[in-house]
């Protein structure tokens, strides 16, 4: 009788554990934010052809909602020209987290304002996976360019030269601003991740030239 005592004794401790474990995972979870920020794992692959800014919001909401998300989404782009839109305008009011649940920036002001997050370490796709990067060992490909079209503080870029693939319906003519999404120029940390520099043209093997692949950043907009 002692031994069974003792066994049911012990049995009760352990499952009092394992339900005190379950509960604190349970809580952390419940804590963690959702997911309503992410780099894309791909591109539309047409270049700056995106299908406009509306074509550009489809492919996130396509990828947010291959991963369970009931959000709504839209591309971080700008576009140029009389009717232009700052991207800044177009991404909600915040809090937004990665897929791992860091909250990346609580608004408008801290995400355009040298926001420290924005690096190769929490900048994940909606997988949860990190791109390809200058520094993660493999030198000879990287895919660190995101399509934004936009200025440092989240507006559109000034009338004149093209910097948005004709406002993202270009796969030839034109020119892409890019932001470094590890925020790194070459293998110096400090560069912009939301506005570095244009592409060389707005085909796919232009994007792939300076290191990209026509990837976008996603925001949850509610």
């Amino acid at each position: 009788m002692k031994i069974l005592r003792t066994f049911i004794i012990l049995l009760i401790s352990i499952t009092s554990l394992m339900l005190a474990e379950l509960s604190v995972a349970a809580e952390a979870a419940a804590e963690r934010p959702e997911m309503s920020f992410f780099i894309t794992s791909r591109g539309v692959g047409d270049g700056g052809n995106l299908g406009g800014l509306a074509g550009a919001d489809a492919h996130c909401q396509v990828l947010a909602e291959s991963v369970g998300s009931n959000l709504i989404w839209a591309a971080y782009l700008s576009t140029q020209g009389p009717n232009g839109v700052d991207a800044r305008d177009r991404i909600g009011d915040g809090p937004w987290a990665n897929s791992k649940g860091v909250v990346m920036a609580t608004n408008l002001d801290s995400l355009h304002h040298d926001n420290s997050n924005f690096n190769w370490m929490h900048t994940r796709d909606e997988n949860g996976h990190q791109f390809a990067s200058r520094i993660d060992g493999n030198p000879d490909f990287s895919e660190h360019d995101a399509l934004t079209g936009t200025a440092m503080n989240g507006t559109a870029m000034p009338d004149g030269p093209d910097q948005t693939c004709n406002n993202w319906t270009s796969n030839s003519e034109g020119s892409a601003r890019v932001g470094h999404a590890d925020r790194y120029s070459f293998v110096i940390p400090g560069s912009s991740w939301n506005s570095a520099h244009g592409t060389p043209g707005c085909t796919q093997a232009n994007l792939v030239q300076v290191g990209g692949a026509g990837l976008l950043y996603c925001f949850a907009t509610d």
